[in-house]
């Protein structure tokens, strides 16, 4: 079903706006969820909220793309389900992706999220666009949707080692890039 019509559907409160979402999206949700929780029960929940959270911002919002702010949901609530579960312990699945760019940025927690965060967003979606697609495919696979070596190795039919040398590289070049655009940043080994 195209995405206006989905829309739609939540614009008229009808509640195949839900059934037609986890149709079309359903599947890449619950990718998102299980990659970040890892934890088959706990990434349903994230899935059924993100429905809930559609439901409750459409309207008054209107996405487009549609496709991205179902992710966004899924994505900011397994986050928030992860931060919750991993108060007391750490989830090495997770925080391996993320331990990869903290080092990045110095400080990050302190930034003023109203202004340097868009700013910093705007940054790195501009450092995206001058990768290579490989590059930012991987990247992408890896930093946004949380995903494994070994499952990005499986789905694009590169090995370990080339993803894991591109992700270093990519790595390097945002640093230098974030430098140039007068960030402050640690080095990446």
């Amino acid at each position: 079903m195209d995405d206006q019509l989905i829309i739609q559907l939540f614009m008229d409160r009808s509640e195949e706006a839900i059934e037609a979402t986890a149709k079309k999206y359903g599947r890449l949700c619950t990718s998102i969820a299980r990659n970040i929780l890892n934890n088959n029960e706990d990434a349903d929940e994230c899935v059924n909220d993100t429905y809930l959270a559609l439901w409750n911002s459409i309207p008054p919002e209107n996405p487009d793309p549609l496709s991205a702010y179902v992710c966004r949901i899924a994505r900011n609530l397994s986050l928030k389900k992860y931060r919750y579960n991993t108060e007391l312990k750490r989830n090495s699945f997770y925080d391996a992706s993320l331990e990869e760019l903290e080092d990045t940025l110095v400080g990050n927690e302190d930034i003023d999220r109203s202004t340097e965060v868009k700013e910093l967003t705007e940054a790195i979606n501009r450092f995206l666009d001058q990768l290579k697609k490989t590059d930012r495919v991987l990247f992408v696979k890896r930093y946004w949707f949380c995903k494994d070596i070994d499952d990005i190795a499986a789905e694009t039919g590169l090995s370990r080692n080339y993803i894991n040398v591109h992700l270093h590289r990519t790595r390097e070049k945002l640093k230098n890039y974030l430098i140039k655009e007068n960030y402050d940043v640690q080095g990446i080994v």
